[in-house]
């Protein structure tokens, strides 16, 4: 089988169908997958459906991923209950909570096709209050917290066949500013990551089919001062040849401040390819992938090899959708109500969190 440039791609789609022109692009490409995010949620038997077309003009069986994390980063929550989130989990402070939001989440997630969920979200909360786009995202203010919690969500979540990415490595923690605005530059050494924010990822690494690099400085990692998700000594260095990481490593998307700001289209999604990213997300300007792919085409035939190899050992796992049904969408739903129940009380499980105390116009992920 010819091997194409365009499996590197994770994209996004305009709207809620698939119109002719975004059509006529994805038999093109033939993207590795898609994102799927709150605009292209409107019905449940409609994501259905455009799931199930999505998959039908691939070639191959492609990544569909989504953020589903709990509270303000639920796309479900445009078409049903809205989970607790993190914050409001481990406030609560029991395992079987986690335990049982990841089987609620793999559950619904496999119910619409989907394979793959961007989530957990390993950041240690050096801050609750932080403006880095973490905030109630996080499972814990230590690692063994976040270790703990994160385990019991990521491992009922997998056995429903749904996959997990640890993000964002190597850790958002003591970011100063959010990336999807800007290029935050992250005043930690290896030493001190190694003693705080890689510890989830060491302890977890089985249960990450996925890894996401998230997009920062680190000077003690790269002195260039590259982003982390363009840094070959970050990723390939770091993950593939110390940690000898065997799943994938996916990009934060391309279309975040952080990127826009500082490198050219071009650049760097030959860069995020050649520092060793499998899959690259572009989640928001679709018109621009057939540009990507002929960038993606001219990187080197052993790191496209490399890359497509790990790409092949995750579809391995994927596991076939369930058959869609009304009724147990509304009985699944009807179950993240009593999670919010059982995490917040009666009183305020029927009033969606607004936990970063303003909506904001960009999606987070």
């Amino acid at each position: 089988m010819k091997r194409h440039a365009g499996e590197f791609l994770v994209i996004g789609i305009p709207g809620a169908t698939v119109d002719e022109k975004t059509r006529s692009l994805i038999r093109e490409i033939q993207p590795g997958g898609f994102i799927l995010f709150g605009r292209n949620i409107k019905a449940p038997q409609q994501l259905r459906d455009l799931i199930d077309n999505l998959r039908s003009l691939c070639d191959v069986e492609p990544v569909i991923t989504i953020d589903q994390e709990g509270g303000r980063v639920s796309r479900l929550k445009e078409i049903g209950a809205e989970p607790p989130s993190i914050k409001q989990l481990r406030d609560k402070g029991e395992e079987s909570l986690f335990s049982r939001h990841g089987e609620l989440t793999g559950k619904l997630l496999r119910l619409f096709g989907f394979n793959l969920n961007l989530c957990p979200v390993l950041d240690v909360s050096f801050d609750d209050e932080a403006d880095n786009s973490l905030k109630n995202r996080t499972f814990g203010k230590t690692a063994e917290q976040v270790t703990h919690y994160s385990k019991a969500f990521a491992t009922a979540m997998r056995k429903e066949g749904i996959l997990t990415s640890g993000k964002h490595f190597p850790g958002y923690s003591a970011a100063g500013v959010d990336p999807h605005h800007e290029l935050p530059t992250i005043p930690r050494t290896r030493k001190e990551l190694e003693a705080c924010e890689w510890i989830p990822y060491r302890n977890l690494q089985e249960q990450l089919d996925t890894i996401m690099i998230g997009h920062a400085r680190y000077l003690d990692l790269d002195p260039t001062g590259i982003a982390s998700s363009l840094s070959a000594p970050i990723i390939r260095g770091i993950l593939h040849d110390e940690w000898n990481y065997q799943g994938c490593v996916i990009s934060d998307d391309m279309d975040m401040g952080a990127i826009l700001n500082e490198y050219g289209f071009d650049e760097a999604f030959k860069k995020a390819l050649e520092a060793g990213n499998d899959l690259i997300l572009l989640c928001h300007r679709t018109e621009m992938a057939l540009q990507a792919r002929r960038i993606l085409e001219t990187v080197a035939e052993p790191i496209k090899q490399q890359a497509w190899d790990r790409i092949d050992r995750l579809r391995a796992k994927f596991v076939k959708p369930d058959p869609f049904s009304l009724e147990k969408w509304n009985a699944l739903n009807a179950q993240v109500i009593e999670l919010r129940v059982s995490t917040l009380g009666a009183d305020h499980a029927m009033t969606r969190s607004n936990d970063d105390g303003k909506r904001s116009p960009v999606e987070v992920y």
